[in-house]
């Protein structure tokens, strides 16, 4: 499995949980550690991620200043990329912001940060595509953004039907307690992740990271993830897509 998901390879084969399913391994740990910083960070990630805070503009404050700077959305989109990747690549911003990473499961600032970044860009690309992220739908589909392939096993083990892309999530009407299921499975993905293996993988292969993840790979990582945004979230036609 790749860094948030993005790409699979052979030695996931053996990584498959006794209990069966990323949704079940958190359900099972709900008193527990892991379980505690998967619901923390992706608190985390809605509320600063999305909503902002303090200095760190909302997904969609950041999406209406590219709007309104950029003859189209397609030259906004690029904008918000190249700042993010930016800001990826220099990192240290959300010391500012006190406890708000400070989970049960160790979690190293910079990757938290990652996620921030990641997760404000995928948002404000979903806004400038015309969806409305205050749905929490289209909120639950920027999360899944973030890991990548990993997304549909993640739905399909919460029992959710949907095809195709993502954005489909807004047509399903989810109950409130299906969509917070399924942000939590993506919390326990990505700390699973990062402190099982994803880390000591890199820290192996790329001259970049020692004890965290480089900058150069954070914003390779970045784009990455900015390119399946686009293909996860089509322009908006007057309410279609």
């Amino acid at each position: 499995m790749g860094f948030l998901g993005l790409g699979k390879d052979d030695d996931d084969k053996d990584e498959a949980p006794a209990t069966g399913s990323a949704l079940a391994r958190p359900a099972a740990d709900d008193h527990g550690r892991l379980g505690n910083g998967a619901v923390r960070l992706i608190e985390a990630l809605l509320d600063v991620g999305i909503d902002g805070r303090g200095r760190f503009d909302s997904a969609q404050r950041v999406a209406d200043v590219a709007r309104a700077e950029k003859a189209d959305a397609d030259q906004a989109i690029e904008a918000v990329v190249r700042q993010h990747l930016k800001m990826a690549a220099a990192g240290g911003f959300i010391t500012g912001l006190g406890g708000v990473f400070t989970m049960p499961v160790a979690l190293p600032a910079n990757v938290a940060e990652f996620y921030v970044v990641a997760t404000r860009m995928v948002a404000a690309i979903a806004s400038l595509r015309g969806y409305d992220i205050r749905q929490p739908q289209i909120r639950s589909a920027v999360l899944l953004t973030l890991v990548g392939a990993d997304a549909d096993d993640l739905l399909k083990k919460a029992g959710v039907a949907t095809t195709g892309r993502l954005a489909n999530l807004a047509a399903e009407r989810l109950p409130g307690p299906v969509l917070m299921v399924v942000n939590k499975a993506v919390g326990f993905r990505l700390l699973a992740q990062v402190g099982r293996k994803t880390l000591a993988r890199f820290g192996k292969s790329v001259p970049l990271v020692g004890g965290a993840v480089g900058a150069g790979l954070d914003a390779y990582l970045l784009k990455r993830i900015a390119d399946h945004a686009r293909h996860e979230f089509p322009p908006r036609v007057n309410g279609h897509h």
